[in-house]
């Protein structure tokens, strides 16, 4: 097979053998050299000593080998820095990951199906969507999740994953929205750094993503967020802060986009004065692909460029080196000093010690498939949210004997969100994949191999189910009048690249549920979807299922609910407006700029609730077959520290998991939403079992930032504190006598 040469690649100066082992054994008997044992920050140290100028140089590009025709080295990944063997430095390895270890469409085979860079087979364990994950309310499952990934990534040889995305859902439309969590600074923070710590701890590194504000495709690579500081440091950065300090990610990636009509990668505050001094962060920033801007971005504060071009034909934004000849040129005049080189690459190499990449390199080695699929079908099963469940529609009853299954595919899988996120499945997609009428070859929409309808018929045996694809509105209201019950599968695909054009369900599928629930009164929708969806329908229809793209077991998950063998305990982690009219900007516009001061930091619910507007679901909001009570609330504070503790308790006469929140009111003059979420926590409980639940409130949820002093400050007063079901349905109150403090970020 040709390969590609790479000049760029520093030739050995001394011999040494060229596998993971070797390196491994160089740099174990560098370890234990030194006693005790060196920090990484110090490791690193001591390597840049032993490095040239070209060596460094080297470590700040990443190439782009999503390519038929691998270099030397190369294993077909989003990124790559080769190795230097000579100083023991393993190559890294980035791919795409975050819902699962993404493989790359190359090409089309003669049947039109995509060619996949690492083998034509599907190779990987698709989670549900991360706001399926966020819907979870359980760090928990992110974590095993996040494990899975990593277990799966290191036994393809990949080290690095470019996963841990964050960006605040100010957009509903966003075609990104599935790949984020949700519209809440704390929960989106414990999620994400929950599977980040689960990425890590199988010594692959993990990035977080896309620093920031990266809140819509249109125009992505242009678009200015355009913001407020105060507004800013309260919400997308808190989530970025508080991720970061909780998963301590190796990378933080930052966006296409610009803030304020600064690029994000060339952006100084963002990176040198927030991330680096304020929130002093460890690690290095890389671009993301193709979004560098010149030389001085070095300066801003970016460390490493990512995704030079090696002939793909895949790009995006410049897919050039900002970081390759005119860095050299810049280091040569003294524009660049070589100190700031130095300290991008001991970021680099702190990292990659910290993560284990020196002393674990990935072993390549069968996936335990099965294993892996129950990781994503247990965090599918918590995802489900129950929206609706008018007369005890569900879970079916004993007594059901006929089942229509309409539209979706659901005969042969679940739906997934295309793009970079995109996960082929072990054993191929459940139908062929299709690739909807735009420009990359990247952006497919593939239907995961876990058909609902199958499952539902191994969990009900002896119920005739039977199924129409819906493409015929009146057909398949006569399956739906002649069935005890009709469960209408409706999808939304979502893809990066892309924003929705608005709410609506596609391709006429409203029209479908209409007819359906005109037919029979017993229906029930089941939604496969990458973010919020009006639904005109919502009064016809007896129950409603959001399931998000539940991944590599969804089919069963689904089921699963349906049949009362899970108990749904699915929050929303993103409000579902009535309609576009709800929201900051109505229209989903193509301009250059757009105003997030509109909103400000009252994202999501907040701004449901500072326009006192009634969404169709709100933020936290879920049912289940159970039934839950709160008693005992016993509020304590220390200074600035808040302790909130509570008693839950299982009313009903199933076991069943159930997630109260805790939300904190704002002081009136306080320019705020009225109201935060303070904390939350997952619990199971066996029916009338009861449980204390305690959480303590970071200070910065009673705070407002201090743009002038660049602090955190806490008003001293009484704070009102809630806990309830959803941002909307609150049954304990309390107060809490806070004192005034100044918190450092």
């Amino acid at each position: 097979m040709k390969v590609v040469d790479l000049p760029f690649v520093r030739k050995p100066t001394r011999s040494l053998c060229l596998t993971a082992l070797s390196l491994a054994c160089v740099s174990s008997a560098f370890a234990q050299s030194s006693s005790p044992p060196l920090t990484p920050d110090q490791r690193a140290d001591q390597l840049i000593k032993r490095m040239s100028l070209d060596d460094m140089h080297h470590m700040v590009q990443s190439y782009n080998t999503m390519i038929p025709q691998q270099p030397p080295g190369g294993i077909g990944t989003a990124g790559y820095v080769p190795a230097l063997p000579a100083l023991g430095i393993p190559a890294l390895q980035e791919n795409d990951a975050g819902i699962g270890v993404h493989n790359y469409p190359v090409g089309k085979d003669k049947n039109g199906q995509p060619t996949l860079v690492r083998g034509v087979a599907g190779d990987a364990t698709p989670l549900p969507s991360l706001l399926g994950l966020a819907a979870t309310w359980n760090p928990q499952i992110a974590y095993a999740g996040g494990s899975m990934i990593g277990g799966e990534a290191h036994s393809q040889g990949i080290n690095m994953l470019l996963a841990g995305g964050i960006n605040l859902a100010r957009e509903p439309r966003n075609g990104r929205n599935f790949e984020y969590l949700g519209e809440d600074p704390l929960l989106a923070a414990r999620m994400d750094g929950a599977e980040i710590r689960g990425i890590q701890s199988q010594h692959v590194l993990s990035t977080i993503k896309h620093y920031a504000l990266n809140a819509q495709e249109t125009n992505r690579l242009t678009v200015s967020s355009n913001i407020d500081e105060r507004a800013m440091r309260e919400s997308d950065l808190l989530a970025f802060e508080m991720a970061i300090e909780d998963g301590h990610p190796a990378s933080v990636m930052c966006g296409y986009n610009k803030i304020n009509h600064v690029y994000d990668c060339s952006n100084s505050h963002l990176l040198n004065d927030v991330l680096k001094h304020d929130w002093k962060f460890p690690g290095w920033v890389m671009t993301d692909w193709g979004a560098d801007h010149g030389v001085n971005d070095a300066l801003d504060g970016t460390d490493q460029v990512s995704g030079i071009d090696l002939g793909s034909g895949f790009s995006i934004g410049s897919m050039s080196s900002s970081f390759g000849a005119p860095l050299t040129q810049a280091l040569a005049n003294g524009t660049v000093p070589r100190s700031r080189l130095q300290d991008m690459v001991h970021r680099i190499l702190r990292s990659m010690y910290a993560g284990g990449l020196f002393a674990d390199p990935p072993v390549i080695k069968p996936l335990n498939a099965d294993v892996d699929a129950l990781v994503s079908q247990h965090a599918a099963e918590q995802a489900i949210v129950l929206l609706k469940n008018d007369h005890a529609q569900l879970p079916l009853s004993a007594n059901v004997k006929t089942i229509a299954i309409i539209g979706g595919h659901a005969d042969a899988g679940v739906l997934s969100g295309g793009g970079s996120a995109q996960v082929w499945p072990i054993g191929g997609p459940a139908i062929p994949a299709s690739q909807p009428p735009v420009q990359n070859v990247w952006q497919w929409m593939v239907y995961d191999p876990s058909s609902p309808m199958k499952a539902l018929q191994k969990m009900m045996p002896g119920v005739t189910v039977r199924y129409d694809d819906g493409s015929d509105p009146t057909r398949a209201a006569a399956l739906a009048k002649s069935s005890d019950v009709a469960i209408v599968f409706a999808t939304q695909w979502m893809c990066e690249a892309i924003d929705a054009p608005n709410l609506s369900l596609p391709n006429g599928q409203d029209a479908l549920i209409d007819a359906v629930a005109a037919a029979n009164p017993h229906a029930v929708m089941v939604l496969e979807n990458g973010g919020p969806v009006k639904m005109p329908w919502l009064s016809k229809v007896g129950a409603v299922v959001e399931a998000w793209y539940p991944g590599a077991r969804g089919g069963e998950a689904i089921a699963g609910v349906l049949t009362g063998k899970v108990n749904p305990s699915g929050r929303l982690p993103i409000t579902f407006p009535q309609d576009e009219q709800q929201l900051p900007r109505p229209q989903l516009t193509d301009a250059l700029d757009v105003d997030y001061n509109i909103e400000g930091a009252a994202v999501g619910y907040k701004w449901f609730d500072e326009k006192k507007l009634e969404p169709l679901f709100p933020f936290g909001f879920g049912l289940s077959y159970s039934h839950f009570g709160y008693s005992d609330l016993h509020v304590n504070t220390k200074g600035d520290r808040v302790t909130v503790s509570f008693k839950v308790t299982n009313l009903g006469d199933r076991a069943g998991m159930d997630t109260p929140q805790i939300y904190v009111g704002m002081p009136a003059n306080s320019g705020e939403a009225p109201r935060r979420l303070g904390g939350f926590e997952k619990v199971a409980l066996q029916p009338k079992e009861s449980r204390t639940v305690t959480v303590t409130i970071d200070p910065r949820l009673l705070a407002v930032f201090d743009v002038q002093g660049d602090q955190w400050q806490v008003a001293g007063g009484s704070y009102p504190i809630q806990v309830g079901r959803s941002s909307r349905d609150l049954v304990l109150n309390g107060t809490a006598a806070v004192a005034a403090a100044r918190i450092a970020p």
